[in-house]
C-alpha cells in the first residue's frame, strides 16, 4: 500500500470505527454515484424469492470433505486503521455504496450475486446482535465446498479495531451448503468462533438478473470445534432435540376394567 499523506491519514485516523462496518464517505464513493439506491428505505432484505436462478457452470466440487486449510498462514497489519467497507472496495474493485449490511440489496442491478464462492468475490454478513452493520470480506482463495480463505479489516472478535486480518478460514456451517450460515477462524489458527449469518457473495461482474447457485450435493458438514454462540435469527437455529423422563405418579393409575397401568418412560424423539 503506497504511504498516505497527511492529510489522508488524518481522515483515517479520525474515522469511528464501529463493531461491524461503518460508512466512509469521500472520494471512493464519489465514484459509486451509478450505483442504485436501497429500494427499502435502508433496511436489509436478503429474501430472493422471484429471482432466476443461473447456475454456475464451472466442474462441481467433489463431496468428499476436504482437510482443512494448513495452520500457521494467517497474518494481521495493524497500521491501517481502516473499516471492512473501504478496505473491501480496495481490494476487491467492487464499488457498492452504504455501510455492509446494505451492499446485498444496493448491489441489484449492478454487480451479480450468489452462494457460491468465487477468488475475488466478496461474502457479505447480514447485521445481528454483535455486529449491527454487518460486514464484507474479500475471498482470497477457495479451498473446497465448505471452506474459504479471506482478506478482510476491522472483524470484532479478530486482532483489534482498523487491523487487517489476511489468510483467515471462513467455512460454511448451513444445513444447504449455501453459505448462509458460517463461522470465522479465530486469532487462535484452526479455532472458530461463533455462527455467522450471511447473504451470500457480490461477484465483480454485471448484473443479469440471474442468482448464481450451487447446485451440486451439499458437501458434509466441517469437523471443528464446539459453537459458541449462534447469532442468526432464532427460526434460522437448527432444532435441538430436548430428552425427557417422565417421572412415576405417587399413585398408580387405574384402567377401566380393572387392574393398574405399568409406569411408562416416555422420551421424545427426533422426527424423522
Amino acid at each position: 500500500m503506497g504511504v498516505l499523506g497527511a492529510g489522508a491519514k488524518a481522515s483515517l485516523w479520525g474515522s469511528t470505527l464501529l463493531f461491524g462496518c461503518t460508512l466512509l464517505t469521500g472520494g471512493v464513493q464519489a465514484a459509486q454515484s451509478g450505483s442504485p439506491a436501497n429500494a427499502d428505505g435502508g433496511q436489509p432484505n436478503p429474501s430472493l424469492h422471484g429471482n432466476a436462478v443461473e447456475p454456475h457452470t464451472t466442474a462441481p466440487f467433489a463431496t468428499a470433505p476436504a482437510a482443512m486449510h494448513i495452520a500457521g498462514k494467517r497474518s494481521t497489519t495493524r497500521s491501517y486503521n481502516i473499516s471492512c467497507v473501504p478496505y473491501a472496495r480496495q481490494v476487491s474493485g467492487i464499488m457498492v455504496t452504504g455501510n455492509a449490511w446494505q451492499w446485498w440489496n444496493n448491489a441489484t442491478g449492478v454487480y451479480a450475486r450468489g452462494d457460491r464462492p468465487e477468488p475475488g468475490s466478496v461474502l457479505n454478513f447480514r447485521p445481528n446482535g454483535r455486529m449491527h452493520l454487518g460486514h464484507v470480506a474479500v475471498v482470497a482463495q477457495v479451498v473446497n465446498p465448505r471452506e474459504v480463505i479471506v482478506d478482510h479489516a476491522n472483524w470484532p472478535s479478530g486482532e483489534g479495531y482498523g487491523a487487517v486480518s489476511r489468510h483467515v478460514a471462513v467455512v460454511d456451517v448451513s444445513a444447504a451448503n449455501n453459505w448462509s450460515a458460517v463461522r470465522v477462524e479465530l486469532a487462535r489458527s484452526g479455532t472458530f468462533g461463533s455462527v455467522y449469518p450471511t447473504y451470500g457473495f457480490i461477484y465483480k461482474r454485471p448484473d443479469t438478473g440471474l442468482f448464481v447457485a450451487n447446485v451440486a450435493r451439499p458437501a458434509p458438514q466441517p469437523d471443528i470445534n464446539p459453537v459458541p454462540s449462534d447469532l442468526r435469527p432464532v427460526a434460522e437455529r437448527p432444532w435441538r432435540m430436548i430428552e425427557e423422563v417422565a417421572e412415576s405418579p405417587d399413585a398408580p393409575a387405574r384402567r377401566i376394567g380393572g387392574g393398574t397401568k405399568p409406569h411408562a418412560t416416555m422420551r421424545l424423539q427426533p422426527a424423522g
